[in-house]
C-alpha cells in the first residue's frame, strides 16, 4: 500500500511563495501518478496539479504559471519511494485551503479528478493572508 505524508504548509502573505512536499512510499510498479488537491472552506475539492512517473504534468487553469509540480526520484533504483513537490508562487488569498497529496498506480491519462487516485495523505493547511 502506498503511504503518503505531506509537509510544508503554513501561513504566507499574498504574493509570497510556499513549497509543499509529499513523501510517497510503497509503490509496487514502475508507473504511478501523484496529484495535489485542495479544499477551501465551504468549497468542493479541486485538483491543482499532477505528475506521473514519466514527468508529464497537468495543471488546473487557476494555478497555471504560478504553481509547479515536480518529482525527485534521485535514487532511481528505489522506485518505491519518491518525493513530490508543489512550488507555489504569487500566492493569492483564494489559494487558501487544505492541500492533499494523492497517488495512484493505474496507468492512464493524467487526471485531476479525485476518483483517479486511491491513496491520500492527511492534508496540510495553507493560508494566504491579504
Amino acid at each position: 500500500e502506498v503511504h503518503i505524508v505531506e509537509s510544508g504548509g503554513g501561513l504566507v502573505q499574498s504574493g509570497g511563495s510556499l513549497r509543499l512536499s509529499c513523501a510517497a512510499s510503497g509503490f509496487r510498479f514502475s508507473y504511478y501518478s501523484v496529484a495535489w488537491f485542495r479544499q477551501a472552506p465551504g468549497k468542493e475539492l479541486e485538483g491543482v496539479a499532477c505528475i506521473d512517473s514519466s514527468s508529464y504534468t497537468k495543471y488546473a487553469d487557476s494555478v497555471k504559471g504560478r504553481f509547479t509540480i515536480s518529482g525527485d526520484n534521485a535514487n532511481s533504483s528505489d522506485n518505491a519511494k519518491n518525493m513530490l513537490y508543489l512550488q507555489m508562487n504569487s500566492l493569492k488569498p483564494e489559494d487558501t485551503g487544505v492541500y492533499f497529496c494523492a497517488a495512484d498506480e493505474t496507468w492512464g491519462p493524467l487526471s485531476l479528478s479525485r476518483g483517479a487516485y486511491v491513496y491520500w495523505g492527511q492534508g496540510i493547511q495553507v493560508t494566504v493572508s491579504s
